[in-house]
């Protein structure tokens, strides 16, 4: 499943840096602004522990987690909208992407610079909300100009999508981002099409210093405040501790590291977990000698939408999925004791996929 979250935010925050960290990748990190010129495309493993325990069950051949897509995007400075630095760009790219992850600096550091000469996370936020803003804006205008002549030349539906066109640009024009706009069943369609950067769903990321990675700081406790409102998830990362964490070879040195920070998990586990929430998504597991693995499908798939992440020939020809509760599994220890104590399901078509559930799949394409 190819969805990916952008990670977004003034130059010089640490983008780069938790990106590196997260992917092991090998994006430019360095002290002046437009380091990342283009974006960097990191395929990040989703820890997950049931993963894990069901490896130690089965003991299979190969052992395969899920993943998303994590996209490093270029730095924004004021103006972008209007091409300024590496605007256009910039914002090609976060559309391209299906929710943001927006990192916001909250520590002071002499050495590293900031572009606008002083840390103010409640400032950069504004910054890129209302670069973003405006080009949905300029988006929206132009979609509604068309629509108008539309009307104009009899064409019934038109009459409808220009209030729906200026319900959304009206919105806008108050500052306000396009995901906080209620929407009726028919508006919903042009909403879609117009592809706003504002209605993608945000997390915000307080890239903190090494002391303030547990409670947060004035930086972040403003910060806070001010998103509130929004409904979004805020989390708080020193990205400095993620890039040591990741430079150590084994999990021992890590979790001896985590230890002494007094750090239950690395932090990028959080953003990765809250990433993975963000665009709506779940996991179910397919456990065999050959492999465990992991797969990745949106809340509310039925079970042949499912079966098609793993081929599109068990979606076309979907009889019947055998689930399993990860619950079941574990407390049973195995698939035979499932079935022998009749906690083994078989499920239909309409059957709504479950975080966790452990599934086979039944299907027959006709030659």
């Amino acid at each position: 499943m190819s969805l990916k979250c952008g990670i977004v935010g003034l130059p010089n925050v640490g983008k780069s840096t938790l990106f590196n960290a997260i992917s092991s990748g090998k994006a430019l990190a360095a002290n002046y602004p437009f380091a990342t010129k283009d974006p960097n495309v990191g395929m990040i493993t989703v820890p997950d522990s049931r993963l894990d325990k069901l490896s130690e069950l089965v003991n299979p051949q190969k052992v395969i987690p899920t993943t998303v897509e994590i996209v490093d995007i270029a730095g924004l400075i004021k103006g972008a909208s209007k091409g300024e630095g590496l605007g256009n760009r910039f914002l090609a790219n976060i559309r391209e992407v299906d929710a943001i992850i927006h990192v916001v600096r909250c520590f002071e550091d002499g050495n590293v610079v900031h572009v606008d000469g002083n840390v103010d996370p409640e400032r950069d936020k504004d910054t890129i909300d209302m670069e973003l803003l405006l080009k949905d804006i300029e988006t929206a205008e132009k979609r509604l100009d068309r629509l108008k002549k539309n009307a104009k030349a009899g064409e019934k539906s038109a009459v409808r999508a220009v209030e729906t066109g200026q319900k959304i640009l009206s919105h806008l024009e108050e500052e306000k981002p396009a995901r906080t706009l209620a929407l009726d069943d028919d508006e919903v369609a042009l909403f879609n099409e117009m592809m706003l950067l504002t209605a993608k769903p945000i997390l915000y990321v307080c890239n903190v210093d090494e002391d303030s990675v547990h409670e947060g700081n004035e930086f972040t406790e403003r910060f806070k405040e001010k998103v509130k409102d929004e409904g979004a998830e805020v989390i708080l990362i020193s990205a400095g501790i993620e890039a040591d964490i990741a430079e150590l070879e084994s999990k021992e040195e890590r979790m001896e590291f985590l230890n002494d920070m007094g750090l239950e998990e690395p932090g990028v586990n959080k953003l990765i977990h809250a990433a993975y929430k963000l665009l709506n998504l779940i996991t179910y597991f397919t456990a065999g000698e050959k492999e465990v693995r992991a797969w990745t499908v949106r809340k509310e798939s039925k079970a042949p939408q499912a079966a098609g992440v793993i081929h599109s020939d068990f979606e076309k020809g979907f009889i019947r999925a055998e689930v399993i509760k990860y619950a079941d599994y574990v407390s049973l220890g195995s698939e035979n004791a499932v079935k022998e104590a009749g906690k083994l399901g078989i499920q239909g078509k309409e059957y709504i996929v479950e975080d966790g559930d452990i599934m086979h799949f039944l299907f027959n394409v006709k030659k």
